[in-house]
């Protein structure tokens, strides 16, 4: 059965929410998330120290590039990507958190001092450690680094039993972490240093509301933090791929985002972005949240939005058309992927377009699922894979996550891609995916996943052509072994 995961924050509340524990189910709807005991008051452990982070400038050594140059590459005939040898595959900016995953009858109501008055209490009594789980940015780079990639997270952590549990976690999955404020000192330690907490609700009808603090604040979380270290700096530097969400713009301020991006893009890291929810409430949001909003789109290698996200930026329906209008407006852009979610993907580039339906599963939870899609995109854009492969290995490491319950640890392993891979059961798209692409004339090259050989459909002005998915499935097994042989080795 397929369940509807609200990814926008509080959707769906009933009037007559009362602000009570009692609200709060010891049974859960869903037999695979925990069930939630009674609160016990847990002492309250404050941070006086701003960081704790366990890498340090020891953990990324100098790269030096046998041409002196770091520029990331040049882009291939096909729209594929030459990267430049960096020892980092993926750094993730920001937007580390805990996650604490609660069972609940309704979700919380929609006005915001009742749900600072639930968060509060909430926070005053934290559940067992088997309700936290990673969240934010740790959904993206778990997933990257059980594809075989080598990732770093870099961001806030705080020196507390949250932060700890944090670095534990990311460190077990062999991800490096580095510290975004090494040397800073916050105004206020009691608050502005402790990791960032969201409280993940699910309503019996498998619905979320997420809350956090930053949700309440005027100002971003961690706005104290102004200036990128060294080790940051050299962190990205050594990075092929930098990760950037929506949700950086809750951990810090606007300009700190665009000379963050400007870095990146002077040391030839690639920037993928993602709006997510909050890319909607940015394009609304202050002139200064306007403006990086807008750097973003013009700067980003790689945009990854929803249809509705395309539309919206666009006035375009169509999204193939939408993804064009798009690139025509970047400075450097490369790619645009569209996700359309049971339907599937589409990659836009500035010559061709790929098309890949997705894969038919039993959807439990769709949280974490655009941050293991995208994992898998910086998998194919590092290892330049034929466009249609990417969009492929994509849908599947996102419907294997779709299958779990939750994210963090629950993100898609390895094994359970290739399973999909090999039963290669795809949603029966392909004819609404030709009328789309067939509404757009301007693109040369159509590339369409099909689940079996047909022929080649043409006209005067494009060419579709289609791509079995058992020859995409024979080239992307060998890349997944790979990579679980990389992972084995540098463990």
């Amino acid at each position: 059965m397929h369940h509807l995961a609200v990814a926008l924050k509080f959707h769906s509340f009933s009037p007559h929410y009362a602000l009570s524990l009692s609200n709060f189910s010891t049974q859960s709807p869903n037999p695979r998330l925990p069930s939630f005991p009674p609160l016990a008051p847990v002492p309250h452990v404050s941070s006086s120290v701003c960081l704790r982070c366990r890498s340090s400038a020891a953990d990324v050594s100098p790269l030096k590039y046998a041409d002196g140059s770091s520029s990331i590459g040049s882009l291939g005939e096909n729209g594929d990507i030459v990267v430049a040898e960096k020892p980092i595959d993926v750094a993730t900016l920001g937007n580390l958190c805990v996650d604490i995953v609660l069972s609940v009858h309704e979700l919380p109501p929609p006005s915001r001092g009742e749900r600072k008055a639930l968060m509060d209490e909430l926070s005053l009594s934290p559940p067992d450690k088997k309700y936290w789980e990673a969240g934010g940015n740790c959904n993206m780079a778990i997933a990257a680094a059980r594809l075989g990639l080598h990732c770093v997270a870099i961001g806030h952590v705080g020196d507390e039993t949250y932060g700890e549990f944090l670095l534990d976690v990311l460190h077990e999955e062999g991800i490096g972490t580095v510290a975004l404020d090494k040397g800073t000192t916050a105004k206020d330690s009691s608050s502005y240093c402790e990791t960032l907490i969201c409280w993940v609700l699910v309503d019996p009808l498998q619905r979320h509301g997420f809350c956090s603090r930053a949700d309440f604040k005027e100002e971003p979380a961690f706005s104290w933090i102004t200036d990128l270290s060294d080790e940051v700096k050299m962190a990205i530097r050594q990075s092929k791929v930098l990760f950037c969400n929506g949700y950086d713009f809750d951990d810090f301020s606007p300009t700190f985002i665009m000379s963050t991006i400007d870095y990146a893009s002077k040391v030839g890291t690639a920037i993928f972005f993602d709006p997510g929810p909050r890319g909607k409430s940015l394009s609304k949001g202050t002139p200064d949240e306007r403006r990086a909003l807008a750097h973003f789109l013009r700067m980003s290698d790689v945009l990854l939005l929803t249809s509705e996200e395309a539309e919206a930026l666009t006035g375009i329906r169509n999204p193939v058309k939408a993804g064009q209008e798009i690139l025509r407006n970047g400075k450097g852009t490369k790619w645009v992927i569209v996700k359309m979610g049971a339907k599937g993907s589409i990659l836009v580039t500035k010559s061709s377009v790929s098309v890949a339906p997705a894969f038919k599963v039993e959807v439990v939870d769709t949280v974490g699922c655009g941050d293991s899609f995208v994992a898998a995109i910086a998998l194919g854009y590092i290892r330049s894979m034929p466009l249609v492969n990417t969009l492929t290995i994509a849908n599947a490491v996102g419907a294997a996550t779709a299958m779990g319950c939750g994210a963090g640890r629950n993100v898609a392993r390895r094994h359970q891609v290739m399973d999909l891979m090999k039963a290669s059961i795809l949603n029966d798209e392909e004819k609404f995916f030709e009328q789309l692409v067939a509404e757009n004339p301007e693109s040369p090259r159509i590339n369409l996943l099909s689940k079996k050989i047909k022929k080649d459909g043409s006209s005067k002005q494009q060419q579709i052509e289609t791509i079995s998915m058992e020859k995409v499935v024979s080239e992307l097994l060998p890349e997944l072994e790979r990579g679980r042989y990389c992972v084995e080795a540098s463990s």
